[in-house]
This record gives structure tokens, sequence and C-alpha cells, in this order.
């Protein structure tokens, strides 16, 4: 798996982020020129090691911990076109698929959750503002403030993405949930120091997120858009274990049983087309039965949403593809 500094893939990524021209360069722009780049490239990042990309927000049920699952099912397909992800969250396997330059046919990340995909259009397009805001919360941060800023909602781009970071590295467990009128309604958490502006982190997720294409639409619409040949990976929220275990409020609609057949429909639908589709989801009796033409395999992961604290810990998650 080729690394993301891997100097010709940082080179492609610098010509295309800078909109240079590599004929400009060296020898005509042929291979000795483009080795000499390399060779520069290389030297630079082994004196100024290049930071680790990673999610710039905790999100409920983020992939970080099954990564190795996710990767080892991706790793059967020789390659793929267009990756499309239409539960963005987290961001954890799009980051992941980025660092080993598996995007060359480009990215569709999107959700319905607008405030979410705001947050990322701006990670992307204007990752300093959004800096200089969160550095404001942070020097500001406690309880009083942390329900002032929870109440308010900024009129600027940058200051709306600011405070949902700010918000979500100091609320409860990280959640993201509204109440029907669509107001964030979770109460501060108890951290005694968070980490709320991570500069290093919010920079590499804007480079890593500079050529994807961001919009909040839907699941559906993959239907539409998705090619035989192209990636879609459903990362929806979780079929619930138990009543104690729910959580599907990621926004004000919420994410109930009917979505979730709606989802195994468009989830058939892609996979008839010649589409790889694969999807994430609780180790439950429905999802089972609606998967059950499918491969279906089984990792544990720890959760934290249960009500009851004697019943987090490790549980059996599915990942299911067709492929």
């Amino acid at each position: 798996m080729a690394s993301a500094w891997n100097p010709c893939v940082l080179g492609k990524r610098l010509f295309k982020k800078h909109g240079i021209v590599p004929s400009v360069y060296g020898n005509g722009g042929n291979i000795r020129g483009l080795a000499d780049m390399a060779s520069i490239i290389l030297r630079s990042v082994n004196n100024h090691p290049q930071p680790e990309v990673k999610p710039f927000l905790k999100w409920v049920g983020g992939k970080r911990q099954s990564l190795p699952h996710l990767m080892n099912i991706i790793s059967h397909i020789d390659s793929f076109g267009r990756y499309y992800e239409p539960f963005v969250g987290g961001g954890a396997l799009y980051y992941e698929l980025w660092k080993g330059d598996f995007l060359a046919s480009g990215a569709t990340l999107t959700d319905i959750n607008e405030k979410l995909i705001e947050c990322y259009i701006q990670i992307r397009d204007n990752v300093e503002n959004v800096i200089s805001q969160l550095l404001k919360h942070a020097n500001n941060h406690n309880n009083t403030y942390y329900y002032s800023v929870r109440c308010k909602i900024p009129r600027s781009p940058e200051a709306r993405a600011a405070r949902l970071i700010y918000l979500n590295k100091t609320c409860y467990n990280g959640l993201f949930r509204e109440n029907s009128r669509g107001e964030f309604n979770v109460p501060l958490g108890r951290y005694t120091n968070p980490c709320i502006c991570d500069i290093t982190t919010l920079r590499a997720c804007s480079l890593a997120l500079s050529s994807a294409h961001i919009s909040a639409k839907s699941f559906e619409y993959v239907v539409e858009m998705a090619q035989p040949g192209d990636l879609v990976y459903f990362d929806p929220p979780y079929q619930p274990t138990s009543r104690t275990a729910s959580f599907t409020s990621y926004s004000k609609g919420g994410f109930n049983e009917n979505c979730q057949r709606k989802l195994a429909e468009v989830f058939s639908t892609l996979a008839l087309r010649g589409v790889y589709v694969l999807l994430s989801n609780s180790d439950t009796p429905l999802v089972n039965n609606i998967y059950q033409s499918f491969r279906i395999s089984r990792t544990l992961a720890r959760r934290n949403i249960n009500s009851r604290c004697d019943l987090r810990g490790n549980t059996s998650e599915v990942a299911i593809s067709n492929f």
C-alpha cells in the first residue's frame, strides 16, 4: 500500500493543488525532471515529517478502529473508479484510502446533515479562518461559555464550522444530536483538558479534502451517480441492538427501520449494476435478514452509545459487500 506522503504521490497532489504544470520543471517535464522533483520532495519530507491525517471530528460509530477489517475487504478489489461515501460522518475510511493513493478517479462525500457538510467544505476551502475562530473558543472554554455557544448560530460559514467542531470536542461523548426543531441539544461533557483546536490535523484534513466533491444529499442520490466499477461505502446510523443502545438522531429526521430497508434496496440496485458496494452496520437480526444474499463478515468494535454504562463495550458489527 503506497503512502500518501510518497514523494511522487505528494508531487502530483502539489501540482494539482497549486496549478503547477509539470512541463515547466526540469527537462521538459519528462521522467528525469519528475524524478529530480521527487528527490527534492523526499528530502523535504525526511527533514519535516508530514502529519498523519485523521478525522477532525469525533463521530458516533466512527470507523478508525474498524479500518483494518474494512481495508482487508477492499483489498479484494484490483482497482475501482470513483469513490462515494453517502454517510461521511467522521470520514475515517476516506482518509485511509486517500493516504493509500486509492482515489485517483476522484471521490464524492455526502451526508444529509447540512451542518456537517458545511463544516467539511469550510475545512477544505477555508481552514485558516476556521482555525482562527476555533482558537477563540479554546481560549474562552468553560461551562457557561459552552452553553452560550450552543444556543447561538453564527452568521459566517467559517464561524459555524468552528462552532460545530468546538461543540463536538467538548459535548458529552462527542454526540451530534438535534431535537425536532433542528437544534443541537447535547450537554457539556466531563473533560479536564479537551483538545479543541488541533491545528495540525485540521490542515492535514484540508489537504486530504482538497480534490473531493462535497455536498449535502440523502443517500439515495448515489443510485443516479455511481457507475460500474465505482466503489460505494455506506456507514449509516446503526440499527439499534437494544432500546438503551439506540442512537439514530444524527439529523432531525432520524433513521428508522424503513430507512434501513430503503438503504438495502439501494445497495441491491447498485450491486446489480456492477458497482462495488460495502456497508457497515450493527449485527442484528434485521440487518442480517435484509442483506442475507450478500457477503457478511463480523468484527468487534467498542461503542459507548448506551444509556447504561454497564452495557457499553465491545459489540459485534457487520461489514456487508458484494465482492
